[in-house]
């Protein structure tokens, strides 16, 4: 079993660079899910990973009024990284069906990273796909200490750890 890390970030170009590092851990197909409160810097950290994947971090913005967007990048066998924030979605399977969820969940060229993830989702990732979780918490100095718990094997969707 892999034990969750955690990492203190004092700002969002450290928050940026952790997730140029998850970046090099990342393969085509996996998914991130990032919990976290608003302005936590769930966005830095994709900006990060787009920019470790060969991707132009310029591009990258919070996706929460058009729910998915999607970054080229040119790393290896991952061609894209999908950008999914479903904070504005309930847990109805049929709005998340309706924003194409499940062509982005299957993308095994792609890693796509989910912002305030729903429990249905799980019905949209495949059985063998590497699930990244990703917890961030804003302290009182406005540090943003953030635990990373790598894939542990197939589907494994927890969102409180």
């Amino acid at each position: 079993m892999t034990t969750p890390r955690r990492i203190d970030s004092h700002s969002t170009d450290e928050t940026e660079a952790l997730g140029g590092q998850l970046a090099l851990e990342l393969a085509g197909g996996d998914v991130i899910l990032l919990e976290a409160e608003l302005a936590a810097g769930k966005t830095a950290l994709v900006r990060g990973v787009v920019r470790g994947l060969g991707g132009d971090p310029a591009d990258v913005s919070s996706p929460t009024f058009v729910l998915i967007q999607s970054y080229d990048c040119s790393a290896g066998l991952i061609s894209t990284v999908h950008h999914v924030d479903l904070y504005r979605l309930g847990e109805r399977i049929t709005d998340l069906r309706e924003i194409g969820i499940e062509e982005v969940l299957s993308d095994q060229t792609a890693v796509t990273a989910v912002e305030w993830p729903k429990e249905a989702i799980a019905t949209w990732i495949p059985v063998d796909t590497r699930v990244w979780r990703i917890g961030m918490t804003v302290e009182d100095d406005d540090t943003r200490s953030i635990e990373i718990a790598p894939p542990m094997g197939q589907n494994f969707f927890i969102l409180n750890f």
